[in-house]
């Protein structure tokens, strides 16, 4: 039985150390301290072990923690809803007979290969109220009733960082839609035409049910970077104005920065157990679906 296999069990030995001295032994130590008092100021006897204290200071603390908390929800579910639902039918354009389809496919990925350095440097220079594009633009066309202070102004911040983001994401939801279309037979769609359907039932009846798999994908992919997001809030935000676009990510930073690795290591411990949580709900939700179709 061994030899029809196509590699030896001993391939798998050497990237399993990896994953274990490089992942998730780091990730259980990870979790042991946030149980700790470990800090810049930890006393010269060592650490000790405090219980639930870091995690009850940090849902206690007048810092309003939990306010992070909501906005990486808020912003995981919003992200998530205006990447996905325009990626996919965006998908569905390109993959029909449209001509200069490729160089289309092309231009929308490239955003979400751009490093969020460059472009928090391109859309702060673009949002910036005085000299911006944005605002230039609006002020040359007659239009400076429409000028706004894009990422200082509390009502708008977090417009402008979506937009940032589904920018950059769009293209990228858009290629794994796009290869989960390519696998559709199309006789399934002709068969469809000669019953009559249009481009809505054809929608329903026959792509939604057979993209299942490139939906829980994305699904699993933005959530878990939905949770996980620092970058592009770091980089335009700094979580400003006023700590309106803080999220946990960046009270992990700043906790961290300030000496407080124990409270640090507590907050991404809750944020490593959301993650999980959400994304086994997810594949086990999807992969029932699957399975009843």
């Amino acid at each position: 039985m061994n030899k029809n296999k196509i590699y030896p069990r001993w391939f798998v030995i050497l990237p399993l150390i990896i994953y274990v001295v490089f992942f998730l032994f780091p990730s259980i130590l990870g979790v042991f301290y946030s149980f700790t008092d470990w800090g810049r100021m930890t006393p010269k006897n060592g650490l000790h072990f405090i219980g639930l204290q870091n995690y009850i200071d940090l849902f206690t603390s007048n810092k309003n923690y939990m306010a992070g908390f909501w906005n990486t929800v808020r912003f995981t579910l919003i992200s998530n809803v205006v990447k996905i639902i325009p990626a996919f039918f965006l998908a569905i354009l390109l993959n029909s007979r449209l001509k200069g389809k490729k160089f289309y496919r092309t231009v929308f990925y490239l955003p979400s290969i751009l490093p969020f350095v460059i472009i928090g440097i391109i859309f702060s220079s673009i949002f910036s109220y005085n000299t911006g594009l944005l605002n230039s633009t609006f002020t040359a066309l007659g239009l400076g009733v429409l000028k706004q202070k894009w990422l200082s102004d509390p009502n708008m911040v977090w417009n402008s960082i979506f937009s940032v983001d589904a920018w950059r994401g769009i293209g990228y939801v858009m290629t794994i839609f796009l290869a989960g279309l390519n696998t559709i037979d199309d006789s399934l769609y002709e068969a469809a035409e000669i019953d009559g359907a249009g481009f809505w039932k054809k929608l329903s009846y026959v792509t939604l049910p057979m993209m299942r798999g490139p939906i829980m994908i994305n699904l699993v992919f933005g959530i878990t970077y939905g949770l996980k997001v620092f970058d592009i809030i770091y980089v335009l935000t700094n979580g400003g104005p006023g700590h309106k676009t803080e999220v946990m990510t960046t009270y992990v930073f700043q906790l961290y920065g300030s000496g407080q690795y124990g409270m640090s290591t507590a907050m991404n411990t809750i944020l490593l157990a959301v993650t999980a949580v959400i994304g086994v709900i997810i594949v086990k939700v999807m992969s029932g679906k699957e399975a009843e179709a």
